[in-house]
């Protein structure tokens, strides 16, 4: 044996004593080696491992444990101990969720509920009051209007004064000879251009406020001052001291051609249904008549469809609901005091309400269900009910006489009223509209700014 061979072996006998080694082996075959720890994992097959750690040992590593020897005895096994059921406990329906003794909060994981609409604040104040001198205080007549091209018709004794609330300018429109006057109502046609004037001399002007210039005069309906008037498209419908209701067609010079005869004393309140079909008369004589304009058509224009009589006291206010067109709402007089709700087609009173006040002028809410009603002695304030309730949302003070007129901006949100204080104010009482509101954002002058006196 030579010295090289022996040297040879001992050497691999030293390398062989150190098992603690590192060795770097090559890899000749995937399936070799898998039971070692080999710490540099980028030399690994991880995919395989995880299959032959899962499932391919499975019959091969314990190769017994799928022999029929030991199947027969798992099984024997398994039905001793009563472990071949899969499942111990079973619901056939779902169990009953568990009954929370302390509430949870699930604000995070669930929708609040809806909750009630947020009162809406009306302003308690006028926003703005303008003088407004020789406004006659008189509980018959209706001296206040505001067209559809947002201008406020006012008249003060024999003259009638014009505001155009988009630009604040405010212009007089005419002023009447005293033999004629002095002014008993005014009224806008619905194109907001033509206004007609009715005069203490039984006589109506219709003015075109564009041009400054009156068209016509309608005469020989009445025997005495026109206090209220009310459009109906080209019809202009009166009513006089004398009891008597026309409709005035303008179009043509015959202009009368109907006449509501039902009320023994003065007529002081009038207004047309939104239709066009019904008209709502109110008199000195505390009656309510409901006329049909197809019956008036048909030759038989003093024959009414309702006389209502259950108010107490004059009716003056008059205005029909803008959501429910069978609905009127009327108002009586200081020997009256209430507010009273009417079914035009059947001619019932649903409702009625003591205010406590005599009842001046009432208007409907455009946007929201509500109606503001204004009163005389002895408060003269604004009062703001919600409707069908009736309960009151507020009660505006401002003016120091009875409030006689008011007036509705085209929007539906600011009120006008006009009291005999003689003076003219501006509530925004109806709140203001997103369109509106988007409007005013923009910079929009604020309506009669410049404004401190009427004369």
């Amino acid at each position: 044996m030579d010295a090289g061979s022996m040297n040879t072996s001992s050497s691999l006998k030293a390398q062989s004593r150190f098992p603690l080694q590192q060795q770097f082996l090559p890899r000749t075959n995937s399936k070799e080696n898998l039971d070692r720890f080999i710490p540099n994992r980028s030399a690994m097959d991880m995919d395989y491992a995880r299959f032959m750690l899962t499932e391919g040992r499975k019959g091969k590593e314990n190769p017994a444990v799928s022999s029929p020897s030991r199947e027969a005895y798992r099984k024997q096994l398994a039905d001793s101990l009563n472990m071949n059921r899969t499942r111990i406990l079973a619901f056939k329906n779902k169990p009953p969720a568990p009954v929370e003794l302390m509430p949870q909060d699930h604000s995070h994981h669930h929708h609040q509920p809806k909750t009630a609409k947020p009162r809406r604040h009306i302003p308690q104040t006028s926003e703005r009051t303008l003088d407004a001198p020789d406004l006659v205080d008189d509980f018959y007549l209706n001296l206040l209007d505001w067209g559809s091209s947002n201008v406020l018709a006012i008249a003060l004794g024999s003259t009638v004064y014009l505001w155009d609330a988009s630009d604040g300018s405010t212009s007089e429109l005419v002023t009447v000879d005293d033999e004629d006057g002095p002014v008993t109502s005014v009224n806008w046609a619905p194109d907001g251009r033509h206004i007609a004037i009715g005069l203490n001399n039984s006589h109506v002007q219709l003015w075109d406020s564009a041009s400054n210039r009156q068209l016509r005069t309608l005469k020989g309906g009445h025997r005495s001052r026109v206090g209220s008037m009310a459009w109906n498209n080209h019809i202009l419908t009166t009513g006089g001291m004398d009891g008597q209701i026309i409709n005035n067609d303008v179009r043509i010079r015959s202009h009368i051609v109907e006449t509501y005869r039902g009320h023994t004393q003065e007529v002081c309140g009038l207004k047309w249904s939104a239709s066009g079909q019904q008209l709502a008369s109110g008199g000195n004589d505390n009656l309510i008549h409901i006329w049909d304009r197809s019956t008036a058509l048909s030759n038989s224009a003093t024959q009414w469809l309702h006389r209502l009589e259950d108010h107490t006291s004059a009716v003056k206010a008059l205005a029909w609901c803008p959501f429910q067109g069978n609905l009127l709402a009327s108002g009586g007089g200081g020997g009256d005091k209430s507010i009273k709700f009417w079914n035009t087609h059947t001619g019932a009173c649903l409702n009625s309400i003591d205010t406590g006040s005599q009842v001046c002028s009432l208007l409907w809410n455009k946007n929201e269900r509500e109606l503001l009603s204004s009163h005389g002695f002895t408060q003269n304030q604004l009062t703001v009910w919600k409707y069908p309730s009736m309960v009151k949302m507020a009660e505006l003070t401002g003016h120091t006489s009875r409030v006689l007129y008011m007036a509705q901006s085209p929007d539906g949100c600011t009120v006008a009223t006009a009291a005999g204080d003689e003076t003219l104010r501006f509530w925004n009482v109806f709140g203001v509209p997103e369109i509106a509101a988007k409007a005013a954002a923009k910079g929009n002058p604020e309506p009669f700014s410049h404004l401190n006196r009427i004369r």
